[in-house]
């Protein structure tokens, strides 16, 4: 058991260093913080060992010595050691490629990921040489098993009594215990460097915490307000005039001037395009060039931020209008039919809501979720052979969602019904890979070239529906689920939460631009503003051409701490009741004291508290 515990030690410490080295531009801490960070990291390492050695200590505790020390105990053992060392090894190149993607250890995505296998493990073997990766893990194995063998055969030799085996696991098992009660799970957040906080924790440690926090409960970990202030916050953030003193009832009528509009809506969500990638806002790639020229003809929002880090919180934001609350976004939690959405407001006037996605829909849950809230569901399953020419992990390339879309919308408009679409696309995501042909980089280069093909479906799908009897009655939405990647030093990038929003309506909507700070939960009533729509909202977020610049704020989050940007200033509410407050989180990114922004403290709080109260007691939810 010492034998392996020195290997384990010895392996974490060996990645612990290969990520410091790989993140070194990042870490502009001093050397003792560094060390610190090693010294938490061993502690987090032991702390793990100290539960994964409990079944072993167990097992060793009522083997009878002449067992123990039998041939046949010796092969055993020596071939679970064998299957042990390939599988720590195996696991800690799989963290190393979680950095990679993600700037972080296992976290919350990575339980996720192992319920979607099919997804997951087709997109490794997509993304990666894994014979050769797999191969090159049992060369190590070979080679340690080979260095230690002769220590690890002299351990067979040992004999104890029953007597003193209790006492050692006695001991051993108190270890755990100590661990449970001293080591939290955000112990390893010791600095204010995201990068060497990350060092300084367990991969496998933070996975099975993780799968144990997966859910946060609200009122336990976050810092709690007085429930009738911040109801009466949240009501006058949200112009609420209802007389109800229910607390945080949210309902109000919205009833803009003029007449309602029956138009079309088409809501394309677009995987991981952050504005980066974009002439409009920088870049220099030229990788969007259809989009740079398409946003010169409509409305485009260039102050615009994702209030989550993944998929599931672009679309929970997008189609609930709703905080992003702690833990697992709604889409994937129990019980999440029935509720107030952008889809309910237009089911109610006679729309045919659907969500399109090229994947397979039980993927994060998605098609129980829009089922569940009255949307139709259009996902690879229900593509023919002859329709799916190109596919990849995650599903069909863009360009066939976008095909599809155009017959779903045909089909419609010979029927006199209007329709809102929602579409999620897929291809700019790892592998990378889509139809040859189509762009002047090959498929499974890399996130530009994946790009560039989002770019070239949109303007496919887009010259298409030109050609369409209901093109000039409808409305086209383009915004990103979220950033390609979130993760940097500070604990909230702002910059990486930056994405696009755009509208596009010849008929209807002028060109323009407009930079009042906004975020995902404010496109439903903006686009509902649009169509000159009356209905009895319970959005959270507000119509941005009616929001004066002074008025602007996003929220941003990921799955544990809980901002609002607003006026350049970062609040943030993160576990054990901690609140953040940072001056010019965009640029010199200086930390305040929290009384320096006790009203921006208060509205986070009313954001924040009252949709955990909105949720946890259904106040969204109807009756069929």
């Amino acid at each position: 058991m010492l034998l392996f515990l020195s290997i384990n030690l010895a392996t974490f410490a060996l990645l612990r260093m290969a990520l410091l080295i790989k993140q070194l531009a990042d870490i502009d801490s001093p050397v003792y913080q560094i060390a610190l960070a090693f010294l938490i990291g061993l502690v987090h390492d032991l702390a793990f060992f100290s539960y994964l050695v409990i079944p072993f200590v167990l097992y060793l505790l009522v083997l009878p010595n002449r067992v123990y020390q039998s041939k046949i105990h010796k092969i055993i053992a020596i071939s679970v050691f064998i299957v042990c060392l390939y599988s720590l090894f195996f696991i800690e190149l799989s963290e190393w490629t979680f950095w990679d993607e993600f700037g972080v250890r296992f976290n919350f995505i990575a339980v996720d990921y192992l319920i979607y296998t099919h997804e997951v493990v087709n997109n490794i073997i997509e993304s990666y040489p894994l014979g050769w990766l797999l191969s090159a893990i049992l060369v190590v194995t070979v080679i340690c098993f080979w260095s230690v063998r002769k220590a690890l055969s002299d351990t067979f030799n040992a004999s104890e009594s029953f007597l003193s085996r209790l006492k050692i696991t006695g001991v051993l098992l108190l270890l755990p215990a100590i661990s449970y009660a001293a080591v939290g799970s955000t112990w390893y957040q010791f600095s204010a460097n995201t990068y060497l906080n990350e060092l300084a924790a367990n991969g496998p440690y933070q996975f099975f915490s993780a799968f144990r926090n997966n859910e946060l409960d609200y009122r336990r970990f976050y810092k709690i307000g007085d429930d009738q202030q911040l109801s009466s916050v949240i009501k006058k953030q949200l112009s609420v005039e209802n007389s109800s003193d229910n607390l945080y009832d949210i309902k109000r009528l919205v009833k803009p001037a003029g007449e309602e509009k029956r138009l079309n809506i088409v809501l394309i969500t677009v995987e991981s395009l952050s504005a980066e990638f974009l002439a409009t806002f920088g870049n220099k790639e030229n990788i969007t060039p259809f989009m740079d020229e398409w946003f010169k003809q409509g409305l485009l929002f260039t102050n615009f931020y994702a209030t989550g880090t993944r998929t599931i919180r672009g679309l929970e934001s997008l189609t609930l209008s709703i905080p992003p609350i702690p833990g697992q976004a709604i889409v994937k939690r129990p019980d999440n039919g029935n509720l107030f959405s952008f889809g309910r407001v237009l089911q109610q006037k006679g729309y045919d809501t659907a969500f399109l996605y090229g994947g397979r829909g039980y993927f994060d849950n998605m098609n129980a979720f829009y089922s569940g809230n009255g949307y139709r569901i259009v996902d690879q399953t229900d593509f023919t052979e002859e329709e799916m020419t190109f596919t990849n992990a995650w599903g069909v390339s863009d360009d066939i969602i976008f095909k599809r879309t155009l017959k779903e919308a045909d089909k419609d408009f010979q029927d006199n019904k209007p329709f809102f679409f929602q579409i999620m696309t897929t291809s700019n995501h790892r592998p990378f890979t889509y139809p040859g042909g189509k762009i002047d980089l090959p498929s499974g280069s890399g996130r530009q070239g994946a790009v560039k093909y989002t770019d070239f479906a949109i303007h496919q799908f887009i010259e298409q529906a030109k050609t369409k009897p209901w093109f000039d009655n409808t409305i086209f939405v383009m915004v990103a689920d979220h950033c390609a990647g979130s993760a940097r030093k500070i604990e909230l990038p702002v910059d990486e939460y930056h994405i696009p929003l755009f509208i596009y309506a010849p008929k209807h909507v002028p060109a323009a631009r407009n930079d009042v700070l906004s975020s995902q939960i404010d496109v439903a009533p903006t686009v509902l503003g649009f169509l000159n729509s009356s209905y009895e909202s319970q959005f959270y977020g507000r119509d941005i051409m009616q929001t004066h610049k002074d008025e602007g704020r996003a929220l941003i989050s990921n799955y544990q701490k809980l901002g609002l940007f607003k006026d350049n200033k970062l609040v943030y509410l993160s576990p054990q009741q901690k609140v953040d407050v940072v001056d010019d989180p965009l640029g010199a990114h200086k930390p305040l004291d929290v009384d320096a922004a006790v009203p921006l403290v208060t509205e986070n709080m009313a954001y924040y508290q009252s949709a955990d109260y909105v949720w946890s007691h259904r106040l969204s939810q109807y009756q069929r």
